[in-house]
């Protein structure tokens, strides 16, 4: 519909929304990317100012519930933000199609001709998928949301809670298990190696560089547990 006639209208590239399924994806590949380097960081910092073990596992285990249920507060947060923008967006959506119906009709057919369909074929594809929901064919085309399947907040939350609790017990048992004279070797291999599976993982979930994403990760987590290590030890030798 023309932009003289009512509100414009959003499209495709206006709201870009994942699905449930890859939202529960992400939040859970980002769940235990930073369990892993926020734990990692922690318990390598408290070895190298104390080798006691119970302290050691104290810090882990506080380290971890915190920073899981921050992360799956964070995440409930963020997607109930975001599917009361999808919400918003159908109400909208519903209500052009009952006021101008015709007009609607005719964003569909533009839709499907911009996509590489003659006249002809966009005006039977939009008529055909009108008439079986035409809810749903618009909301698709325009919007890129099945209202079937809107982001769900206790699914991240869940998976986002979970998914750090495994990362974060990844160093935790890195450096409990071993003997104390390579627990930071020991440490450091698995939390890197545990970097290099979340970071392909990201870049899957993703569909980015496979190379780039592992670097970053594995970079970023060895920084971190280097800069706590070197501060654990100056406050060990200091107390």
């Amino acid at each position: 519909m023309d932009d003289n006639q009512r509100p414009v209208s959003h499209n495709v590239s206006d709201a870009v929304v994942s699905n449930s399924m890859m939202n529960r994806l992400r939040a859970a590949v980002l769940g235990a990317n930073d369990g892993i380097i926020s734990n990692a960081s922690i318990v390598v910092g408290v070895a190298g100012a104390t080798a006691d073990t119970r302290v050691i596992l104290i810090s882990g285990v506080a380290g971890l519930l915190a920073g899981a249920f921050s992360m799956a507060a964070g995440e409930y947060v963020s997607v109930s933000s975001q599917r009361d923008t999808e919400k918003a967006l159908l109400e909208k959506e519903r209500g052009e199609l009952r006021d101008y119906p015709r007009e609607e009709f005719e964003e569909l057919k533009r839709l499907y001709r911009e996509k590489g369909l003659s006249e002809e074929t966009a005006a039977t594809v939009a008529r055909e998928l009108s008439a079986h929901d035409e809810f749903l064919a618009h909301a698709e085309a325009e919007l890129g949301i099945d209202p079937s399947d809107l982001t769900n907040p206790w699914q991240a939350s869940l998976a986002s809670f979970l998914s750090f609790s495994v990362g974060g017990a990844i160093p935790l048992a890195a450096i409990l298990l071993p003997p104390a004279s390579i627990r930071i070797t020991v440490t450091f291999l698995s939390v890197l190696g545990a970097l290099f599976i979340t970071g392909y993982a990201s870049a899957r979930v993703s569909r980015a560089p496979y190379m780039r994403a592992i670097v970053r990760v594995v970079l970023g987590g060895a920084l971190a547990m280097l800069v706590t290590y070197y501060v654990g030890t100056l406050i060990g030798v200091s107390a």
